[in-house]
């Protein structure tokens, strides 16, 4: 399984915003787009989306910009994934051909992939992924002292 560059983005979008959560502060395409190095017009398209998935708001207006809907702490990263790209996985029914049992049983295990996949990202959520960015960053600036 691999993390899909349309996920990522979203991602670091999402991080960069609730980096600015707590001064309530608006973030507007260009100043994500800038900071994270993503092509403004595909990340106007990934903040529709979490826009409409409830996990952002946007301010229209010169002085408007982006913010998270809810706190860092309640947003998870299998919110943004869902949002994004859609995870929930449901395994076909099996049916009585021997291919169909054979492609009933390869669902089964990915379904059971997915699942597990699904509770760790549940598991994190934004501000966790900001404390871990802040964390290695510290560990950086150590390292080179």
């Amino acid at each position: 399984m691999e993390l899909s560059s349309k996920s990522e983005y979203a991602l670091l979008a999402l991080l960069e915003l609730a980096n600015a959560y707590q001064s309530a502060q608006l973030l507007q395409i260009r100043q994500i787009a800038a900071r994270r190095d993503i092509p403004e017009r595909y990340l106007d398209q990934l903040l529709a989306i979490l826009r409409r998935g409830g996990l952002i708001k946007g301010i229209r207006g010169a002085k408007g910009g982006y913010i998270l809907a809810r706190e860092p702490r309640q947003i998870t990263l299998l919110d943004a994934l869902r949002c994004i790209e859609g995870l929930d996985i449901v395994p076909s029914g099996e049916k009585n051909a021997p291919e169909a049992t054979e492609r009933g049983a390869i669902e089964e295990v990915w379904y059971n992939a997915e699942q597990a996949a699904n509770a760790v990202w549940q598991n994190y959520t934004l501000q966790d992924l900001c404390d871990r960015v802040a964390a290695r960053r510290q560990l950086d600036y150590m390292y080179y002292i």
